[in-house]
Formats: C-alpha cells, structure tokens, sequence
C-alpha cells in the first residue's frame, strides 16, 4: 500500500447524522447561507460553521460549483452508453473518449460493461454518429445505450 492510499485509509471520513445532513443541503444548494443550515437542522450558526470548515478541511467538501437551469441550458439528448472493452486496449480507449467533447463523464464499472459514459448531443442524429464513432473505435466489443428522459433527482454539479 502506497503512503498515499495509508494516509487516506486511515483518514477514512466518519460522517455523523448532522454531517449528511449538512452535505445534503449544500448539494441542494451550495450557496445556502450558514444561518440557514442552522436553522433547518436546529444547531448553532457557529457549529454549522465549524463542521462545513471541517468537512472541506478533510476533503469530503473538494469545492462548490454551478448549477445551470436544465430548463434553460440543456442540450436536446443525453444518454447513458454502457462499454464493454478489450481490456489490452483500455488505456488507448480511455485517451481517444477524452478527446469527444461530447463526453460529459466516464465511469469504470462492475458488471457486464466495463465503463459507464455520460453523453450530451444536440439532437437524436448527432448522438446516433456519436454513438457509431464510438462503436468504431478500437478496443470497443459493445455497447448499451439508454436515453435520459428526464432527471428525478439531481444533485451534481451540472
């Protein structure tokens, strides 16, 4: 085990019922004052204040970012693309998805694909090209895709 991999297995965060509650809000809205959080979780300003210090202290809060309007900015089609691989052509596989703007995230998975991606395309024919570039490209056994029809719950960042 890496020094690295030590330091952060023994730092392994232990998250109480306030600290998920507080992470829940600000995923909600990372702009929500401190008075408000207090107040939603009946605790003082100043220990809101001392926990969310903490959690980004200990990197379980890595930053705070923009929520765009879906309504307002949102290309016409997203899906998710499952990927099974050749796994001797993984790392060439992994440089060439980097390059697709197109490409909003790339997860490695279990189960019977090896990766999960996150497409954004204008329209059902620019996703249907994409999705046959990447079909096409070496290294690539098969592909599953699925449509986003519409987000229930949404707590990223875009």
């Amino acid at each position: 085990m890496t020094r690295r991999k030590y330091i952060l297995h023994k730092m392994k965060p232990t998250l109480d019922d306030i600290d998920n509650k507080i992470l829940a809000l600000l995923m909600d809205d990372a702009r929500m004052p401190v008075s408000t959080i207090a107040k939603r979780l009946d605790i003082a300003r100043t220990t809101a204040i001392a926990r969310i210090g903490n959690l980004e202290k200990r990197g379980i809060i890595a930053g705070y970012g923009v929520k765009l309007n879906q309504e307002l900015y949102r290309p016409a089609v997203r899906a998710y693309v499952g990927i099974a691989v050749d796994p001797r052509k993984a790392d060439a596989l992994v440089k060439l998805l980097e390059k697709m703007p197109e490409v909003e995230t790339l997860c490695a998975v279990s189960g019977p694909v090896d990766y999960m991606l996150t497409l954004r395309c204008r329209s059902t024919d620019e996703l249907d090209s994409l999705l046959d570039r990447i079909g096409a490209l070496e290294g690539v056994r098969q592909t599953s895709t699925a449509i986003i029809l519409s987000r229930r719950i949404d707590r990223s960042s875009i």
